[in-house]
């Protein structure tokens, strides 16, 4: 029986660590070639022979996804295998109907076949979207556990934009670890907030590689925290899963894929934003979490803002930057630089369309829904250009950062600046410091005499 041909759909993340698990040494199946969405430049690459393994001595080649029924019926494609996160069921059905009407297969393939099991325990964090609060409830997380003495190693999911080789492990200890591995500014806002805080967080390509280095980390390691992206569900096995829900987008945690299965996986579900959302909204992401994930623990949240110089918005003309992902396939109309403007009085939020440059100009092209927020695009060295010569281009009287890191370390920004910061904050019981205090005496990582949320 020949082998089956297969295409991997997917954006730089997902799609690898699939192929990593159930497809790479796999002699029922010849993996033809990705195809790429989402994240700009990463088609035209190859996946390299180093990381493919013996069966692909040339690598695997990585296409546009607008060339899949193309591709299908070049390379005498069976199956396609859809391997990313953060869309639409409409547009995961829509890419169905493309490769069905191509002759192939289309395949989701799941937690049984992807899951890696470590040897310590894991705690997970997920979303039903991209920019739901991930990023601030791993730091909360990360702080209880480090309060209690343990050692909380963090993996991040992947965002190999750059040499996959030399990416296969990343490890960030330090903030020269990231210009040391030349990363991107999407990977920046995820790995600086955990190095400055003190601890170890891994990222890059191989996720079997990377977990066994954590484990092993030098530092040590008592408990490995996953640091999920977009919606996706995890690459290890949970023993405690958080999905944090987004009432600023009600009902999109049972219309996007994964995330809904992401919410229907989680041990805990956190409302979070719930400080500037419509009462409505969230009773409805309260009801739908209710239906799908009735055993989860329900957290309130909120993520309370804070600035370093109001007076710098206060009756100012404002150019606000955010998260990159979050206003892109993330659809948000509102980020934490939006919110900081509003509550400390904006005269007005300057429009940044008329000053775009290059990429920038692509992207809000390609996203006509961003309206007049800035994303802080940065997969790479010309779009960190255009992000500077765009903002510096904008007739302002302030820059207000609302991204996870300070734009001022990496670019050079004419302008008076001020950051927000955003964390956060829970409403009431249960509270994660409750939860995990329960998990960590549960899973013998300490004894309840020594757990100091017990005394």
């Amino acid at each position: 029986m020949r082998k089956k041909n297969v295409i991997i759909i997917g954006a730089a993340g997902r799609d690898f660590h699939n192929f990593n698990r159930y497809y790479r040494g796999n002699d029922n199946y010849n993996v033809v070639a990705f195809t790429a969405a989402q994240i700009p430049d990463i088609d035209g690459r190859k996946y390299p022979s180093e990381l493919a393994g013996n069966l692909y001595p040339d690598g695997i080649p990585i296409y546009p996804e607008k060339d899949l029924t193309k591709l299908i019926k070049d390379l005498n494609v069976d199956d396609c295998a859809f391997s990313y996160s953060d869309v639409t069921y409409q547009k995961v059905m829509g890419l169905c109907a493309i490769v069905n009407s191509a002759g192939a297969n289309f395949i989701l393939l799941g937690p049984k076949d992807t899951m890696i099991k470590s040897t310590k325990p894991v705690i997970a964090v997920g979303a039903v979207r991209t920019g739901c609060g991930k990023s601030q409830t791993s730091r909360k997380i990360i702080e209880i556990l480090m309060q209690q003495g343990l050692k909380v190693v963090a993996i991040r999911h992947p965002m190999p934009y750059g040499d996959l080789v030399a990416q296969k492990v990343q490890r960030f200890a330090e903030i020269s670890d990231l210009d040391k591995n030349k990363c991107t500014v999407e990977e920046m806002e995820e790995y600086e907030p955990h190095v400055v805080r003190g601890n170890v967080i891994y990222a890059g390509v191989d996720y079997e590689a990377i977990l066994r280095a954590a484990e092993d980390d030098p530092k040590g390691c008592d408990i490995i925290l996953w640091d999920g992206g977009n919606n996706d569900f995890p690459f290890y096995k949970p023993d405690l899963n958080f999905t944090i829900v987004d009432p600023h987008r009600p009902g999109d945690e049972l219309n996007y894929y994964p995330g809904e299965v992401t919410l229907r996986l989680a041990d805990v579900a956190i409302i979070n934003k719930m400080d500037s959302a419509d009462g409505d909204a969230i009773q409805t992401v309260r009801e739908n979490i209710a239906k799908v994930a009735p055993n989860a623990i329900v957290v309130d949240a909120a993520s309370p803002i804070k600035v370093d110089n109001p007076s710098l918005i206060r009756g100012k003309k404002v150019l606000v930057v955010e998260d990159g992902p979050t206003l892109t396939h993330g659809g948000m109309k509102i980020g934490a630089g939006t919110v900081a403007a509003q509550k400390f009085g904006a005269a007005e939020l300057i429009d940044p369309r008329p000053y775009t440059v290059g990429k920038l100009t692509e992207t809000f092209k390609i996203y006509p829904n961003i309206g007049s927020l800035l994303p802080a695009m940065g997969y790479g060295e010309q779009q960190l250009k255009d992000l500077e010569t765009t903002i510096n281009n904008t007739d302002c009287d302030t820059v207000v950062i609302g991204t996870p890191i300070d734009l001022n370390r990496i670019i050079k920004i004419n302008k008076p600046t001020t950051r927000v910061y955003y964390d956060l904050q829970e409403i009431g019981n249960p509270n994660l410091e409750e939860i995990l205090c329960d998990f960590i005496i549960k899973h013998n990582i300490l004894k309840k005499e020594e757990c100091s949320c017990c005394h």
